[in-house]
């Protein structure tokens, strides 16, 4: 039977990671996947299901949260920073290939949305790495931005950023804002209705805050993981664009992979950004687990 354990190792600063060790039945070492979620998010938000599916086919698999949610230790909560999320998952890589159960040189990263960015970053920069599963990724989080935030909006929001390194010089309290929001006079991250049915599904109690820094906008902002995009290769890197994506964007994506370097591939998918997780996980899935298959 599948064994799922809670386990936890240390970050950068002696900060605990915690997440979900996954190891499929049959005697190894075997080949690994490390996973981790996208912006905001925790492991409970839809990703358990991609973490088994690699898992019964024989693949041990870390699922784990960054730090500063879910059950993951750091502070402030809730502050998305990633270049700390990136440089922790090489932690989460590190733990993962020290497993008796894991075959250290047959180790594949998948990252989702923000995570995928970050697995672009990972397999650009750590040769561990033998395969890149990088899902409607987060490719540059300007052009996200010029697609996102109307024009007329833009000032404001600056002045926002500018008044939050205001608070911060004077030690106050980091500033928050709703992750998703159905009212658009809420500040909220993301307005769009998949977006806040998404984040709002049913989760256990107590796992998941529906709130964010809102200095993690202005990084969100100034991050660029498609500058990394040619130097994956050698490491096969796979793509699953979502064919009417407005949050990581679709065309954007697809120029990305076109810069990209061989070994490649391209999964186009029908609908927008969530529907990986849901209407179109099982192509999703699939395809990540042939390219880990074919790789690891």
């Amino acid at each position: 039977m599948l064994d799922r354990r809670d386990v936890a190792f240390t970050a950068r600063g002696g900060v605990t990671l915690r997440g979900w060790y996954f190891v499929p039945e049959g005697e190894g070492p075997h080949p690994a996947i490390s996973m981790a979620h996208g912006y905001a998010g925790v492991k409970e938000h839809a990703l358990e299901g991609f973490a088994r599916r690699f898992a019964d086919a024989g693949f041990a698999v870390l699922l784990h949260d960054h730090r500063t949610f879910g059950a993951s230790d750091g502070e402030p909560r809730q502050d998305v920073n990633p270049w700390e999320q990136a440089e922790d998952w090489r932690r989460a890589i590190s733990f993962l290939e020290a497993q008796p159960e894991v075959d250290p040189d047959r180790i594949g990263v998948w990252g989702s949305s923000y995570a995928g960015g970050h697995a672009i970053v990972l397999g650009a920069t750590d040769r561990r790495l033998k395969a890149v599963v990088a899902q409607v990724p987060t490719i540059s989080g300007y052009q996200q931005a010029l697609r996102r935030v109307p024009p007329h909006l833009v000032p404001a929001l600056e002045e926002g950023f500018a008044e939050e390194e205001r608070r911060s010089a004077r030690g106050e309290p980091l500033d928050y804002q709703q992750i998703v929001s159905a009212d658009p006079a809420v500040r909220a991250s993301y307005y769009s209705s998949d977006a806040v049915d998404f984040y709002l599904q049913e989760l256990p109690e107590g796992v998941w805050e529906n709130r964010v820094t809102v200095r993690s906008t202005r990084m969100a902002r100034m991050y660029e993981p498609g500058l990394f995009i040619r130097r994956v290769s050698p490491t096969p890197l796979l793509m699953i664009v979502a064919e009417n994506d407005y949050l990581t964007v679709t065309d954007v994506a697809l120029e990305a992979y076109e810069d990209a370097l061989e070994p490649k591939k391209l999964i186009l998918i029908p609908g927008g950004h969530f529907d990986p997780y849901r209407a179109q996980f099982e192509r999703a899935s699939t395809e990540a687990l042939d390219w880990f298959r074919e790789h690891l």
